[in-house]
């Protein structure tokens, strides 16, 4: 039985593990959770009692690929195949095209939100909303633009919880064309806005060559030209804010779109989160990474290679499985399903490449990793192309199968000769077959082996872990590969040149990397370029450059900045055996957090356990609209903080659980649900601020109410008032500065005390117009009325 690392086990615990609702385990042991895989994949094998005997078959080959890690399903088929919940095994979705409606927007909205229900992350091209400022026929108004629905889309994202443990995150693109491409490329310098959303610059072969050639370059929508700017401007306002906060990405979209198998049947304009599944409006793909590094034949010896006969024998296993699961799948939408079935497009990929080159002694980015890594992709390739087609003989091709159109795409056409004549006279089962996603925690899991196509970013760190009862505790954690020379070579052993880290690879190294590894896979790859924080605008910006003359489909870099902050810590100047600090680490190309104030990771696989005795204060509401008042009670949890300087620890106290009563029964449900899932928030650890954030964003439609001489929106944003202030007294937040001028609003009383007219603030506009006139608020100065 496959004996799991500390961090293997906390990471299958939390993330994999299937559990009853009381939080019971259902998966004993990690043997169990890959069998309950392989069954459900095998359930999609052909039906009835002739049949059996092959189901069972299949069930103990897929089960063999998934022994010690060989192949690794993405999260959604580890955490959902073989239950009963209410999930998608399909990662990636990108949504339907948003029309330029308020209806059809909103529309898009509730779609989006049901699909990260369901554990997926999505995709959005936002070209199709006209800019800020155009007019809106019909209503005599401007439009608010792409943007301000981005803030919609964002603060609905962060308040759906995806399937298991995982939050909702969301790829956002925008044209190089559009007019608010520059308030676009701007909005990720605003601390905190847009946090759900990666964000990518749509640009086209026509924008690179302009910026080439230094021309200028019209921002147009729906054919009317708002403005013109030069193109290399354009383009340096793009790699400064990427370079100030590692945010825009780009996307080659041009490029994808020719070397799309599909070509001649659909047009992408966005991609999931990640990057690595450019697909067409309700696109979903689904993944999994064949482990190179379990591969590796006579690691750290000469002739040590990666067993491309085992690739060959595992690659078409897992082409079997991944086909299987669109079959098992449940979709949040019809759409989805339909666009799945259509064309079968799955995501097989490779992690542990990093590793492998390590194993094999070869420098990651040096000529002879490169040569390797095309050698081993062009294998892998080939059986995975060659399993589709044998399936496609079995079971049919795709149904949007057309075999000349097919054959005649780019990427096709650069596929083995035999290749080409098995599709040609069978078809093809899957449409596109391979992809390279960032695989974070499934690699963690997989005994800590290099993520995707990346180096390794240190070879060993310490983590601090939150545990049940409050406590934190300290482990190390290394490296597969280091692990691995340690346990062959000896402890003191030298480490070869091999052993090189995220930290010590020059940018030219990671470009080369992925220009080879794309040039094998015919959907896109999921790569981070970090870069180090001192590197020069000039030498940044050729990265992109780089990325686009070697044929790569987008480019994402990571460098330190003021805005985010820096990932890792490093120890003793960034050795590859130095000791690290995991600082809240998001997955790769996940949306941004908040860092904790902490700066502990929180890996919380239970909520902590209530103490007997806890410390808090209660807190006395009134809210205008409700005869009675409310009442909220806020408990806090006392943890060891930072060191004092003379010794010891700082206590530090952070909310726990909350508690809302009220005598108005109109409240009942809502205040108890309220109390409920807030407390479960709290009870998770971390940072627990965004409560008061979206609490404070809700608005009433029936409006607000003035207290205290501010105009609050709702009484839940009222409560999440109280909470933050609640948070600033006991140190847990800091309180913000009031803003320059800021001063408070009053009732303006004209004509006297005894008769005229009492006028307050309107909502609305603001002014001191406010009046009460047959049972309605108007303001006598913009209009504004509410009745009732």
């Amino acid at each position: 039985m496959t004996k799991l690392t500390a961090l293997s086990q906390e990471i299958w615990d939390m993330k994999y593990r299937l559990k009853t609702a009381s939080g019971e385990p259902v998966d004993k042991t990690i043997a169990e959770t890959w069998r309950r895989i392989a069954c459900a994949l095998a359930a999609a094998e052909a039906p009835g009692e002739p049949h059996e005997r092959r189901r069972k078959a299949m069930e103990s080959q897929f089960f063999s690929a998934l022994e010690d890690f060989r192949f690794l399903p993405a999260g959604r088929i580890q955490a959902g195949a073989g239950t009963d919940r209410k999930v998608t095994l399909f990662n990636c979705f990108v949504m339907g095209t948003i029309p330029d409606d308020m209806g059809g927007i909103f529309e898009h909205l509730k779609e989006a939100a049901l699909t990260m229900q369901q554990g997926g992350g999505i995709g959005y091209d936002f070209s199709t909303l006209r800019p800020k400022g155009a007019v809106v026929h019909g209503i005599g108004a401007d439009a608010s633009g792409p943007l301000s629905f981005m803030d919609v889309w964002d603060a609905m994202c962060r308040t759906i919880m995806s399937a298991g443990s995982r939050r909702g995150a969301m790829m956002a693109t925008l044209a190089c064309d559009h007019p608010d491409i520059e308030a676009f490329i701007a909005a990720k310098q605003e601390p905190g806005r847009l946090s759900m959303f990666n964000l990518s610059v749509l640009v086209s072969d026509a924008f690179m060559q302009a910026v080439r050639e230094d021309q200028p370059w019209d921002l147009v929508f729906a054919g009317t030209v708002y403005r013109t700017v030069p193109a290399r401007a354009l383009w340096d306002k793009i790699m400064r804010a990427t370079y100030a906060a590692a945010e825009p990405g780009v996307i080659f979209i041009d490029r994808i779109n020719q070397r799309n198998n599909l070509a001649y049947c659909e047009d992408i304009r966005a991609t999931n989160p990640c990057g690595e599944q450019p697909l067409p409006p309700y696109g979903a793909c689904l993944l999994g990474s064949v482990n190179l590094m379990a591969l590796v034949k006579q690691p750290f010896e000469e002739g040590a290679d990666v067993d491309v006969e085992a690739l060959a024998e595992l690659v078409p296993t897992a082409v079997r499985m991944l086909d299987n699961a669109i079959d098992v799948s449940r979709f949040p939408l019809e759409a989805q399903h339909q666009e799945a079935h259509a064309k079968r497009r799955i995501g097989l990929g490779i992690t542990g490449l990093a590793d492998a080159l390590i194993a094999c002694g070869l420098r990651y980015g040096s000529a002879e990793a490169v040569k390797a890594t095309e050698r081993w992709l062009a294998a892998f390739r080939r059986h995975a192309y060659l399993a589709s087609v044998e399936l496609a003989k079995e079971k049919g091709p795709f149904p949007l199968y057309d075999r000349d159109a097919y054959l005649a795409g780019e990427t096709i056409r650069e596929l083995d000769a035999d290749v080409q004549e098995a599709i040609r006279a069978h078809g093809i089962r899957n449409a596109l077959v391979t992809s390279v996603a960032p695989t974070g925690t499934i690699s963690l899991l997989a005994d800590n082996i290099s993520s995707g196509l990346e180096p390794v970013f240190s070879f060993t760190y310490k983590r601090r872990i939150l545990q049940a009862n409050g406590s934190r505790r300290e482990e190390q954690v290394s490296d597969y590969a280091y692990r691995l020379f340690r346990r062959l070579k000896g402890e003191d052993a030298a480490l070869p040149p091999a052993f090189v880290n995220a930290q010590t690879l020059e940018p030219a190294a990671h470009v080369v990397m992925q220009a080879a590894v794309q040039r094998y896979i015919d959907s896109s790859v999921s790569k981070t370029i970090n870069l180090p924080a001192d590197i020069s605008f000039e030498a940044f910006k050729d990265v992109y450059q780089q990325a686009y003359d070697l044929g790569c489909k987008g480019c994402t870099t990571y460098r330190p900045n003021d805005i985010t902050g820096a990932v890792l810590s490093l120890g003793a100047e960034g050795h590859p055996a130095a000791t690290t600090e995991l600082v809240a680490a998001p997955p790769a190309g996940a949306p941004t957090a908040t860092v904790p104030p902490s700066g502990d990771v929180v890996y919380m696989t239970a909520p902590l356990a209530r103490p007997e005795v806890l410390p808090g204060r209660s807190y006395k509401l009134r809210w205008p609209e409700s005869d009675h008042a409310i009442y909220i009670t806020i408990n806090d949890i006392v943890e060891e903080g930072a060191v004092k300087p003379g010794g010891g620890k700082e206590p530090r106290r952070r909310p726990f659980e909350i508690f809302i009563n009220s005598k108005n029964m109109e409240h009942y449900a809502w205040t108890v649900a309220l109390t409920r899932m807030i407390s479960a928030v709290f009870r998770r650890g971390g940072d627990v601020s965004f409560v008061v954030d979206e609490l404070k964003a809700v608005f009433d439609p029936r409006g607000g109410a003035w207290m205290e001489g501010r105009y609050v929106p709702s009484l839940l944003a009222a409560i999440g008032g109280v909470i933050e202030r609640h948070m600033i007294d006991i140190g847990f937040l800091q309180a913000a500065k009031p803003a320059a001028g800021e001063e408070q609003k009053a009732v303006v009383n004209l004509g006297g005390p005894a008769g005229g007219t009492r006028f307050a603030q309107c909502p609305k506009c603001g002014s001191a117009g406010l009046i009460r006139q047959e049972g309605c608020d108007l303001c006598t100065n913009c209009g504004y009325s509410k009745c009732g």
